[in-house]
């Protein structure tokens, strides 16, 4: 995909989940990058701050598979 169309598709993402998310512009931009090459994101944060919200935005606009490990005190890596 060339730079233009790729900016193309990164802001029509944006204007759609800026009516979805306010406030998320940066957080939900850096989880772009991290589809766009393969990383990995841990979203961190207190109760609230729609980091649920902004995960299933981001998967319902590019049609993704949504989902969630809701991590507890007691939560080992063999779970």
């Amino acid at each position: 995909m060339k730079p233009e169309e790729m900016n193309l598709v990164l802001k029509k993402l944006r204007e759609e989940a800026g009516k979805v998310l306010v406030g998320m512009e940066e957080p939900f931009e850096l989880l772009v990058v991290a589809l766009l090459t393969g990383g990995h994101v841990l979203l961190e944060g207190v109760p609230g701050t729609a980091k649920t919200l902004m995960a299933k935005t981001l998967a319902h606009l590019v049609q993704a598979q949504y989902g969630r490990v809701q991590f507890t005190p007691d939560l080992m890596p063999s779970d």
